[in-house]
């Protein structure tokens, strides 16, 4: 659908009424953009581009100014920001007059583009203005990608800037920076200029440019401890520290991640696929898929027991009863002296 949608408004054929919704933030805005890009030259943004906010101004207010013919151009644009009443959230201190938006929708000026700008996850489709919404506009739902459309729109947004990418650079790059768009896209702009017009980027330049997330660091110490690679995980726990990372940090991030890897191994057993994994605990298919994959290394009761240990060392530090570096040491060297066990096999 979003495909279809940018292919249209790369062609300059426009809906009068845009619905954007979902929480994917990141491509609500690249739509819009998109969009304003393509309806309104530069010299026009200043007379027709508007920009309301349901939460301090009534809509009949932008409803208004999509009724008024443009200045100087074909067409105008307005944004309409959070529009709360298509959701199932109380009215709030505005009023707004619903039997106007009622009208609007029925019969939108033709000259204009009013595009509802929701950052929801979900509208209620039990009201009956919501329903007529769907119906007469132009839907976007900007839900988090899949893995493949990820990598899809990755390579389509360096491609966008005249570079070109290997397999093995996206690998790198998902695994570096994760998949929160916003990141992602700075990433690329970085990658992408290094690379220059007609340039590859490389798995060694997205090593080299692109610093690893907390949450990445955290991902490389477990499996350096999977591997009882204690002198590594030591010196990653030490590298976090000198990025100015605090130990009850880490602590917390080796607990979240620990369950998560319980989670995850558990799900599978119990015969959940990864899109079901990943649905049923609201995180990343990409981030599933790395999980399950190092979840393998470790037995049901290596990760019960991790888990017991950094909740005892999260109490320890925070009641003073431990020096809070000497207590992310402890763990990792307390790791590495185990016999590695064959997680893979399964339980123990």
């Amino acid at each position: 659908m979003l495909e279809r949608v940018w292919g249209n408004i790369e062609k300059r054929r426009f809906s009068p009424l845009y619905l954007l919704y979902g929480n994917e933030p990141f491509l609500l805005m690249e739509t819009y953009e998109r969009l304003v890009n393509a309806a309104l030259g530069p010299e026009e943004r200043e007379w027709n581009l508007a920009v309301y906010d349901c939460e301090e101004t009534p809509v009949e207010a932008a409803l208004a100014e999509a009724e008024t013919a443009p200045f100087f151009g074909e067409r105008r644009v307005i944004l309409v920001k959070n529009p709360y009443f298509f959701t199932a959230e109380k009215d709030k201190e505005v009023e707004h007059d619903l039997a106007k938006l009622e009208n609007y929708l029925r019969a939108p000026a033709p000259f204009s583009i009013v595009v509802f700008f929701a950052p929801y996850e979900k509208l209620d489709e039990r009201k009956k203005m919501t329903k007529l919404a769907k119906e007469q506009s132009e839907v976007v739902i900007a839900a988090p990608l899949a893995e493949a459309e990820l990598r899809a729109w990755v390579r389509r947004r360096i491609e966008s800037q005249g570079a070109q990418a290997s397999d093995e650079a996206i690998d790198v790059l998902l695994r570096r920076a994760g998949t929160q768009l916003s990141a992602l896209a700075n990433e690329i702009d970085k990658l992408a200029l290094f690379a220059g017009s007609g340039g590859t980027i490389e798995a060694a330049a997205v090593e080299r440019l692109v610093a690893r997330t907390p949450e990445e660091n955290v991902f490389v110490l477990v499996e350096q401890v999977a591997k009882r690679d204690i002198p590594g995980a030591l010196q990653t726990f030490y590298d976090l520290l000198e990025h100015n990372e605090e130990p009850i940090k880490i602590l917390a991030l080796l607990a979240g991640h620990f369950r998560l890897l319980a989670q995850v191994k558990w799900l599978a057993q119990t015969g959940y696929g990864q899109t079901q994994i990943a649905s049923a605990l609201k995180v990343h298919p990409f981030r599933v898929k790395l999980a399950l994959a190092q979840a393998a290394r470790f037995s049901d009761a290596e990760l019960t027991e991790a888990i017991a240990e950094l909740a005892a060392a999260d109490y320890d530090v925070k009641s003073g009863a431990m020096d809070r570096r000497l207590a992310v040491e402890l763990l990792l060297m307390r790791w590495g002296a185990r016999p590695a066990q064959a997680g893979r096999h399964g339980r123990r």
